[in-house]
């Protein structure tokens, strides 16, 4: 494909991202309904997305009184999602949030390798290394790994994950019945990875995945986040709210591949956006109204708290400023962009937490498509992102509009493919297949 075409994913949450997005008249009021995920699976591949991709954690999140208003209490199993939307869909990538907290390597490796073998060649691992004491209690800790301890443990678990993923050579396979050979030894590598936080001798009981290794998704934009992908990553996923800001992070995540031997092109960076569509601006514009009205102000204070360091927000006037945050040992990026956000453009708390409450962070656009399609362009020209991660409100109506609307109108500027010219995620992507390290 070309390079002056843009990639798309589309990050699908149950009910949509806004906060409050599962009160609207218009969402289902459940997100276990498999019919539900399917329509949003195939409305994305009819939209000719790249990858639909699918977040996760590993606790119920918040206080259960705050929780019960929310709905984090119904979270499916991203792996297990996608494995039964592979078989509901042909061409779409389908990319998954795992940890590598709490997760063991072999485990992780052969699931994404059966992943990318049932969906013939369509899995990418969206690699994080989770945020919360609350994920920390369900694995036997008191507290969370620190920041530099946790990335530590993520460069070695990512190697882990390669060297088994090369267990075998890609025609190591023979099933040859008159011979009685099924696979040649000579092209079994044993990785034996002897390291500090892991022991895994190998090898992987799968041949080599059909893509060599599913695409490698980063969302990380700390220091160590950043040089993570920098070795590692085809893809990253970033929250910026401005062109500027976007630009930068563009350049320098850019200017990091060189010193690990890799290409500018090697890595596709594809800030989030949650367009807030209507076919006018007004429409777009009651629509944003009618779910900012719908957000509970405990939910939105519990929002920001889990961004501040665990700070209980609700001390502190809710007309009044930001205040100090102590230093996060969770999303540290997240909780600095916040803290620019609400310096920069001058806001309350109250003022804040509607501002992010749409996407946590990742830029909010209201308007019509043509509007949106002149945002996706600009970023997309200036040197500020490869393609997005469109992150609907509201679900499924969102999405609809999206490849009904402002998909048409890319292509008619000729920024977005026409059909699918490959059958891997690593095709759409213009990704070349891996050879073993």
């Amino acid at each position: 494909m070309s390079q002056t075409q843009m990639r798309l994913g589309a990050f699908l949450m149950g009910s949509g991202h806004h906060l409050a997005a599962w009160r609207h008249p218009k969402a289902p009021a459940g997100a276990l309904d498999f019919a539900h995920f399917r329509r949003l699976a195939q409305t994305a591949e009819r939209g000719l997305f790249d990858a639909i991709f699918f977040a996760d954690n590993l606790a119920l999140l918040g206080s259960p009184e705050l929780a019960s208003h929310t709905t984090h209490a119904e979270v499916l199993d991203p792996l297990m999602l996608l494995a039964a939307l592979a078989s509901a869909t042909e061409r779409i990538g389908l990319i998954s949030t795992v940890s590598t907290a709490y997760n063991a390597p072999y485990l992780l490796a052969r699931r994404f390798a059966s992943l990318d073998h049932l969906s013939g060649g369509r899995a990418g691992w969206n690699l994080v290394t989770s945020a919360t004491d609350q994920e920390a209690h369900n694995f036997g800790r008191e507290r969370h790994f620190d920041h530099a301890e946790r990335y530590a443990q993520a460069e070695e678990y990512i190697d882990v994950a390669l060297g088994l993923w090369d267990s075998f050579a890609d025609d190591a396979f023979l099933r040859d019945k008159a011979s009685g050979r099924y696979f040649d030894p000579a092209k079994l590598h044993i990785s034996d990875h002897q390291g500090e936080h892991y022991r895994v001798r190998g090898p992987l009981n799968q041949p080599r995945p059909p893509q060599g290794y599913p695409v490698l998704v980063q969302a990380g934009s700390s220091e160590p986040g950043k040089e993570l992908a920098a070795r590692t990553a085809q893809v990253v996923f970033t929250a910026q709210q401005t062109l500027q800001d976007a630009q930068a992070f563009y350049a320098d995540l850019k200017g990091r591949l060189a010193r690990y031997g890799r290409e500018p092109d090697e890595l596709k960076v594809m800030p989030g956006l949650s367009p807030v569509l209507g076919r006018t601006q007004a429409e777009a514009e009651d629509l944003y109204a009618e779910l900012q009205d719908l957000i509970e102000p405990q939910l939105g204070l519990a929002l920001l708290s889990g961004m501040a360091g665990g700070l209980d927000l609700s001390a502190y006037p809710l007309d009044g400023p930001l205040p100090e945050l102590p230093p996060s040992n969770a999303m540290k990026s997240r909780q600095a962009l916040f803290i620019e956000l609400a310096r920069r453009e001058n806001l309350s708390i109250r003022q804040l937490y509607l501002k992010v409450a749409g996407a946590r962070g990742h830029c909010t656009l209201v308007g019509g498509p043509r509007q949106i399609a002149d945002h996706l362009e600009q970023w997309f020209t200036s040197g500020a992102a490869d393609g997005f991660n469109i992150m609907p409100p509201l679900l499924p109506d969102g999405l609809d509009s999206f490849v009904d609307l402002v998909v048409p109108e890319l292509q008619k500027r000729g920024l977005f493919r026409r059909e699918y010219q490959g059958k891997t995620l690593r095709e759409h992507l213009g990704l070349q297949r891996p050879g073993r390290r």
